[in-house]
């Protein structure tokens, strides 16, 4: 065949073989006319040749499910250079892969070289069993050539085979029949298993340093080889067939997954494909991106909700072993996105659990979930928050008690980890969010507060910050919630500097401030006694006393004016405190006698110089000891503390 030529009749779309011989032959297929001719057609296909040979046999036959009859010949069309003599008419119904298929198989019946690739040769396989264009009935048939480039070339390329996964979603049950959509999922799970750089243990590159050293050889285990280089290249390539991937249709990715599930894919790997799968087709998964892919074909609710629901299904169980900061976001993402669609309630417990695994990795922002019932009162959901909280707590104790049996970890170095400390800090910082919301009930805060064992905060300077919040905002609750809330700091673990701020807070109830001001006093104490020890030590050294002198005698200065206007308020601020408790607590006149010997020795301690000095000048003057502040911060990283902790605060 020369050339093969489209036009436009009044009937549709046309297509001409210009072969220079009259067209005795129509076919159609879908909205699409074909005028050929008999011979090369009957020559390649059993089906075509019994349906011109039934058609001749009977010219006027009843109209079937896969022919039709009845053609008058055709004048000569308009830019043309044949005249029709129409013989006999088909039409094809449900042909597999449609009229682009079709052309394609009518070319090679008239020896046209067709390119195979992966996105047509699943079609063209289907269409060779419509047209039972087989080996019996024509040699190096079109059955025989697409099977051979089916196997040889597409099915040992990942990419290629979800090409051609991806081409049989039109015509599925016959796909089905050959084969074709088992043998490429197949393929793409064993093919992803090689592809997956977590199971070779090789050196992947960060992608800092990676083009810098491309000159030098790679080293694996003291091994220099060059070879390596491609299955880093692999590696970072991994993102491109994911992309394709997303492509797929929801039954067969559905189906994809669970044959990754069953092969050796890592989960890191399967995760990766929900989250480009769920992110392609489910907006509002990212903060950063709320709309769906403009390739996107999800559109109702109840498509995107058993989307969701596929992919929390099929999600790993276990902890994101790699990127787990941006697999928790995304896993946040969902469980935000499943209160919108109002998915079912076992699936945002399956994603709640699998965000307590790896709460340490998530941030202020993705515990700040708007609440979406109206059940809810508080702005943010909270009783998520609790849930997801109490998950973490149960796997860390389970994880503990692991390493306990192993040996690995004494108890106290299990409890206070790295990990407990993180989420404290972070639930410190979620409290102070929700804090002022008018809603939240004092009972909520409090079991919220107290939910965290003592090891999680070496400092409780973020958890009073969070109480300060909270009296700031409900200043209408009674003296007993406000002691109830007060009740969850514990003053031996605030800094001097949240203590400083506590004794002057009017909206402490006075015991709390009580309080303060005696474990105040005991960390000065402390504070005293470490610096005379330091102050004797180094006094044995030549030159030493010369240098505290003069340091002593530089910081007076600077702090002398300031620490006299403070001094008279303070010591005032006390007696008001001290005033009262006696007014209002039981046991008052003993705590105000204690207070007043405090202030009395306060007085006395006065400057060398005499004058008013705040008691703390005094101490830097005489003693030449600075005391260590810190911002309100509820944690020390670099701190461990071995000592067993209680799982709550005891109400004051």
């Amino acid at each position: 065949m020369a050339a093969a030529d489209q036009k436009h009749s009044s009937k549709g779309q046309a297509w001409f073989c210009t072969t220079g011989l009259p067209s005795d032959i129509v076919v159609e297929v879908d909205d699409m006319t074909f005028h050929l001719h008999k011979f090369p057609l009957m020559s390649k296909s059993r089906k075509l040749h019994n349906l011109i040979t039934e058609q001749e046999t009977n010219p006027n036959p009843n109209p079937n499910p896969s022919s039709s009859a009845g053609a008058e010949p055709q004048d000569e069309e308009d830019g043309g250079d044949e005249i029709e003599e129409v013989h006999c008419q088909l039409t094809l119904h449900d042909f597999p892969g449609g009229s682009e298929t079709f052309e394609l198989a009518a070319k090679f019946c008239y020896g046209v070289k067709v390119d195979l690739t992966a996105a047509n040769v699943g079609p063209l396989r289907c269409a060779g069993e419509f047209l039972e264009m087989t080996e019996e009935y024509s040699e190096d048939n079109l059955i025989s050539k697409t099977e051979r480039f089916f196997s040889q070339h597409v099915l040992k390329s990942l990419k290629d085979s979800i090409k051609a996964l991806k081409s049989c979603e039109r015509f599925v049950p016959l796909a089905e029949t050959l084969g074709i959509t088992e043998r490429c999922i197949d393929s793409i799970a064993s093919r992803a298993s090689a592809a997956d750089p977590n199971l070779f243990g090789w050196p992947v590159s960060d992608g800092v340093n990676g083009g810098r050293d491309s000159s030098k050889q790679m080293l694996w285990n003291g091994i220099e080889t060059g070879g390596r280089r491609k299955g880093l290249a692999r590696a970072s390539n991994v993102d491109s067939w994911l992309e394709d991937l997303a492509l797929l249709s929801l039954p067969f990715f559905k189906r994809l997954i669970l044959a990754m599930r069953a092969g050796n894919l890592s989960s890191e790997m399967i995760e990766n494909c929900l989250m480009y799968y769920a992110k392609r087709y489910i907006p509002g998964i990212s903060r950063t991106n709320r709309k769906p892919s403009s390739a996107s074909s999800v559109a109702s609710e109840s498509e995107q909700r058993e989307l969701l629901e596929t992919v929390i299904t099929n999600l790993p169980l276990e902890k994101s072993s790699n990127r787990s900061s941006t697999a928790t976001r995304f896993l946040f993402g969902l469980l935000r996105t499943a209160n919108i669609l109002n998915a079912s309630e076992a699936s945002k417990a399956v994603l709640e659990k699998k965000i307590g695994l790896q709460l340490e990795q998530a941030t202020l922002d993705d515990l700040l979930i708007p609440s979406y019932s109206y059940l809810n009162e508080t702005l943010y959901d909270v009783d998520c928050v609790e849930r997801i909280l109490s998950f973490f707590l149960d796997s860390l104790e389970q994880r503990n008690a692991a390493e306990i049996e192993g040996g690995g970890e004494d108890g106290g170095d299990a409890v206070r980890s790295p990990a407990l400390m993180l989420v404290g800090k972070l639930i410190d910082g979620y409290l102070s969010e929700i804090a002022s919301d008018a809603n939240l009930k004092p009972e909520r805060f409090y079991n919220l507060a107290v939910s965290l064992p003592e090891q999680a905060r070496l400092f409780d300077d973020g958890l009073y910050r969070a109480v300060d919040v909270y009296l700031k905002a409900h200043p209408w609750i009674s003296e007993a919630d406000r002691e109830k809330i007060c009740g969850v700091l514990d003053c031996q673990k605030l800094t001097l500097e949240a203590c400083t701020h506590a004794a002057q807070n009017e909206r402490l109830p006075l015991r709390a401030v009580v309080q303060v001001l005696f474990f105040e006093q005991l960390q000065l104490r402390h504070a005293i006694a470490g610096t005379l020890i330091a102050a004797e030590g180094s006094a044995m050294e030549p030159g030493r006393p010369s240098a505290m002198r003069r340091e002593r005698e530089e910081a007076e200065e600077e702090m002398e004016e300031e620490e006299e206007e403070e001094a008279a308020g303070y010591r005032r601020h006390l007696r008001r405190i001290a005033v009262g408790i006696a007014a209002t607590t039981r046991g008052g006149q003993l705590e105000c006698s204690t207070m007043k010997k405090v202030i009395e020795k306060i007085d006395k301690a006065g400057p060398p110089g005499g004058g008013g000095g705040s008691w703390r000048g005094s101490l830097t003057r005489r003693f030449g000891c600075k005391f260590k502040t810190q911002v309100c911060d509820s944690h020390e990283q670099t701190v461990v503390d071995t000592r067993k902790g209680r799982r709550h605060h005891h109400q004051q």
